[in-house]
């Protein structure tokens, strides 16, 4: 059997004397869309920044592509080819649209700029017409789009996208989730997504894993959890947001 892209074994994170993580294993298998769906504060934001070593595993071992990342410095694990879209979007509000992708370009050394451009505005086209317009000045999900972009112009073979919804309209949720669909079909991307969405997440998702309080308590393919009572009762109850 081939090994995971991404494999987390006994993960602990804590926050001075706070334990976040209680030693969480999970798997992301290249080509797959694994999502982590969890309450407010369940731990999953955490285990995305402890993924990129910020805040670092107290325990455990994260390891990527067969190299065992946990103790790396975050640029080092930026320019293995894992990219991040982290949650609250993040983009550079000061620089441009433009200014914004060179900086996700940047980490591989502008290498493939012109193609890569070309692929993020075929894929969000609004981002085109806002080339030079100031990333602050953007709608929210406009920010999205270009922080999702900016972490796809570093060509990663993994993309980590922490809470992609939020706060968004639902019109522009749809297409950021078709937009993650399309490149996982069309390039064979593995994603690793966090998201209080359950609904579309695990409708997106190959694979699912919940998080309470720090702790995987289920797993399974996204159709399996969408389908058990506990979790329509947990997370998909009172609506579909």
């Amino acid at each position: 059997m081939t090994e995971p892209l991404l494999s987390i074994r006994g993960v602990k994170t804590y926050y001075g004397k706070i334990i976040a993580l209680k030693g969480v294993d999970l798997d992301v298998n290249e080509g797959e869309i694994v999502t982590l769906i969890g309450a407010n504060g369940a731990g999953k934001s955490t285990l995305m920044m402890t993924i990129f070593g910020s805040p670092r595993a107290r325990e455990g071992k994260i390891v990527y592509q067969g190299s065992d990342i946990s103790r790396m410095p975050t640029h080092e694990i930026a320019r293995m080819r894992i990219a991040q879209s982290p949650e609250g979007r993040r983009i550079f509000p000061r620089m441009s649209v433009m200014e914004n992708l060179q900086m996700g370009a940047a980490i591989n050394d502008f290498a493939h700029m012109d193609e890569d451009l070309k692929r993020v505005f075929d894929l969000f086209p609004r981002l085109k017409e806002r080339i030079n317009q100031r990333g602050g000045t953007l709608s929210g999900g406009e920010q999205q789009m270009l922080a999702i972009a900016r972490a796809l112009m570093s060509r990663p073979k993994l993309l980590l996208l922490d809470e992609p919804s939020l706060g968004l309209a639902p019109l522009v949720v749809k297409l950021i989730f078709d937009a993650i669909r399309d490149l996982n079909r069309t390039e064979g991307l593995s994603v690793f997504l966090v998201e209080q969405n359950a609904f579309h997440a695990l409708k997106l998702a190959h694979r699912g894993y919940v998080m309470v309080n720090g702790v995987i308590t289920m797993s399974g393919s996204g159709k399996e959890l969408l389908e058990r009572p506990e979790v329509r009762a947990a997370y998909l109850e009172g609506g579909r947001h």
